[in-house]
């Protein structure tokens, strides 16, 4: 086969993917970043406004209120979920009867659509009839139904939602990792007298490093852009207490309309879409940096 040949085969076999990267990728990033100096609300003609967007941008309080939000959001998320998913892949690793159903168990979110849990998690934290406060109430430790998507506690229980349905994919990625970890070594370990905490601190951290790296970043990235389960339980609300970046985002570029007149705003979402960008790819490169001192640590 001939060198030309060869290459019009790749061509061929790459034509496919270069189109689709074109289509979905970069023609909708020019054309962000060309409406986010205009105001266009989806038909008619745009009109130049130069940076008036992103002027408006640094006065919106929304924005930066979702901002605060999804750190928190993630932050809490992360918090959780990435011990919680490294114990169970350590329970899970072991001789343990019933391992492999329970593997399945704590995986099956991960398979299920964000919107069916959204919704039975909404029936479960109701405040009126749902699951949570009837138990609670039930065995007394509360007097009366508990909020649970108030202003008080709605955060709380996007958290919830998001950690359940994020902790068995994560868990999956550790078992993986640990599995990789040579038995002879906790063998050798055992032989000079350490006890399970010390082969956990010593052995298996240090040999997941680069395992967890990895997943701290997928975790991170998910939990920054994270906003569909928000959506469907709580809407941003109460009062803007659960409405994130993306969420935020969607209601500019797909405004519901619930009786009022509501205006597609493309060309300030497209200012928003840029922002948006810029701040998640701020953490990432700065988690990228630290994760480099990780390595030495390891």
């Amino acid at each position: 086969m001939s060198k030309w040949t060869r290459l019009r085969e790749n061509s061929l076999f790459l034509f496919p993917s270069v189109i689709l990267t074109l289509a979905l990728g970069i023609y909708p990033l020019f054309w962000v970043l060309r409406f986010m100096f205009y105001d266009y609300a989806g038909y008619g003609n745009a009109l130049f406004v130069g940076l008036d967007n992103f002027g408006r941008l640094f006065r919106d309080m929304e924005f930066w209120q979702s901002v605060k939000n999804t750190f928190v959001y993630a932050g809490g998320k992360l918090i959780i979920t990435i011990p919680l998913s490294l114990l169970l892949a350590v329970i899970l690793n072991g001789k343990l009867r019933g391992r492999n159903l329970l593997r399945a168990i704590y995986f099956m979110p991960t398979v299920i659509s964000t919107a069916v849990i959204s919704v039975v998690f909404y029936i479960i934290f109701n405040s009126y009839n749902g699951m949570v406060n009837q138990l609670l109430l039930k065995y007394h430790v509360i007097d009366a139904p508990v909020d649970w998507l108030g202003p008080k506690f709605a955060m709380v229980t996007v958290i919830i939602l998001a950690v359940w349905g994020a902790v068995g994919n994560y868990m999956l990625l550790f078992l993986a990792g640990l599995q990789n970890i040579p038995a002879d070594l906790y063998e050798s370990a055992a032989i000079d007298g350490a006890n399970g905490p010390q082969k956990f601190w010593y052995i298996t951290v240090p040999m997941l490093g680069p395992v967890m790296q990895m997943i701290i970043m997928l975790a991170i990235i998910a939990s920054l852009k994270g906003y569909e389960s928000i959506m469907v339980m709580t809407e941003g609300g109460p009062i803007g207490k659960t409405e994130v970046m993306y969420l935020y985002l969607y209601k500019l570029l797909f405004p519901v309309s619930t009786g009022s007149v509501v205006t597609q705003q493309i060309g300030y979402g497209s200012a928003v879409a840029f922002a948006t960008a810029i701040i998640v790819g701020a953490i990432t490169m700065l988690y990228s940096y630290l994760s480099k001192k990780m390595n030495n640590v390891y």
